[in-house]
């Protein structure tokens, strides 16, 4: 007589069981350091709970989420009995960690961890996220708002394509670039209101990620304030600024036309690696005690700046074509290197567009991107001259004309070799 076999997966089972525990041991760590009822106990019950739900059944699975709601009413009820404010934050930590527990026994694994680390880290960064919103301005809060609704309102509502005969007004292909440029720009300008204040590097790299040009001009103005006290933070601070620029630069060619990277690799490369070397023999100079300056930035995004950077693309993206009919490859290289005098983030945007859409070619992308950063570096050297300090100008004017000498080396090779090593190296 033969005996039924079992099939129950023992070993997927365990795992499951065994990734939820790690979860809810993972979040009640934290909760268990700083003290709280619910610790490592109590969240690894609740993850399991969970994960036994999604193991049976959906209808299980609702009843381990009704049952810990009641747990979080119990503990809350205690928490109130004993004349202490209600744990809504560890509450809400226990339903999401209990439908973590779900997720893993229902056989996901990516978005269970996920909401484990997220839950952990806003647990740990209670006093950090707290003392940052209190500093939130009011003109601050409407810039997320304003960035919130161009991305997911707006975006969505625009027409699909280009709009006029020669393609290159596409609303929705400048609708993202404004919200690319802008993002970066907000996103850092917060990078820098939690982290600038703590060192010069720090301060001079993510105040040059906003605006490379506010950044040296700021610079300048300490300098002049305390009668050339700063000459060697300021010099740092604005390689560092120049620095974060042609990263920036880089980064948005990378994201929006990657294989025109290619060709502005090399020189850009040789431009940061210039600026690098500079920062790091300035280091050893001997500075004053005060060797933070405060710049005052103010946020780089708002409903005119962001018409700003779409007036300014499409202007671009419009004179680059016809510098292209008219002139061929030149006008596009001088368009670009008089668009980055003006904006080096929306010139590099506007070469980058144009590769993506085929209207360039992408080694022509690569060398305007690399003529823009030419640009906005020279144009951050009339800033430093409000500092009138004979010493740091032509310090800074020196260190500007060699990080643009090993670019223009760079860019040479980009031009005349790497055509003819990739053909070289391509198989016949």
């Amino acid at each position: 007589m033969n005996l039924p076999i079992n099939d129950w997966p023992y070993p997927l089972t365990l795992q499951r069981l065994a990734l939820a525990l790690a979860i809810g041991l993972f979040v009640g760590l934290e909760r268990e350091r700083r003290g709280k009822e619910s610790g490592l106990r109590t969240f690894a019950f609740v993850a399991l709970l969970g994960c036994l739900g999604g193991l049976l059944g959906e209808a299980y699975a609702l009843m381990t989420i009704v049952s810990t709601i009641v747990l979080i009413v119990i503990l809350n009820l205690q928490t109130l009995r004993a004349n202490q404010t209600a744990e809504l934050t560890t509450s809400a930590a226990l339903l999401l960690i209990n439908i973590a527990g779900i997720l893993c026994g229902m056989g996901h694994t990516l978005t269970p961890v996920a909401i484990g680390v997220a839950v952990a880290a806003l647990l740990a960064w209670k006093e950090r996220l707290s003392g940052f919103s209190l500093h939130l301005t009011e003109s601050e809060l409407r810039s997320a708002i304003l960035l919130a609704i161009l991305a997911l309102v707006i975006y969505p509502a625009l027409p699909d394509g280009s709009i006029d005969p020669w393609h290159v007004l596409v609303p929705r292909d400048v609708l993202v670039i404004v919200i690319l440029i802008a993002g970066i720009g907000f996103v850092n300008y917060i990078l820098w209101k939690m982290y600038g204040t703590r060192g010069i590097e720090l301060t001079g790299f993510l105040g040059g990620l906003v605006n490379s040009s506010v950044a040296v001009s700021e610079l300048a103005a300490r300098v002049r304030e305390t009668d050339g006290q700063l000459i060697d933070v300021a010099f740092r601070g604005s390689l560092l600024a120049t620095a974060a620029m042609i990263v920036r630069n880089g980064a948005l060619l990378a994201l929006i036309a990657p294989h025109a990277l290619l060709y502005a690799l090399l020189p850009l490369g040789l431009m940061l690696a210039s600026c690098s070397l500079f920062i790091i023999l300035a280091r050893h100079t001997p500075s004053p005690d005060a060797d933070t300056p405060l710049l005052h930035l103010e946020s780089p995004f708002s409903l005119q700046a962001a018409l700003k950077l779409a007036l300014v693309f499409l202007a671009l993206q419009i004179i680059s074509v016809i510098a292209l009919d008219l002139l061929g490859q030149i006008g596009v290289y001088v368009t670009s290197f008089l668009g980055g005098l003006i904006s080096s983030a929306s010139a590099t945007a506007s070469a980058a567009a144009l590769a993506a859409n085929g209207t360039i070619p992408d080694n022509v992308a690569g060398i305007s991107v690399v003529l823009t950063t030419f640009a906005s570096a020279l144009s951050n050297l009339p800033f430093i001259f409000r500092a009138n300090q004979p010493k740091l100008i032509r310090r800074l004017t020196w260190a500007t004309a060699v990080i643009l000498v090993f670019g223009i080396i760079g860019a040479l090779i980009a031009i005349f070799v790497l055509p003819n090593l990739t053909q070289w190296v391509a198989p016949s």
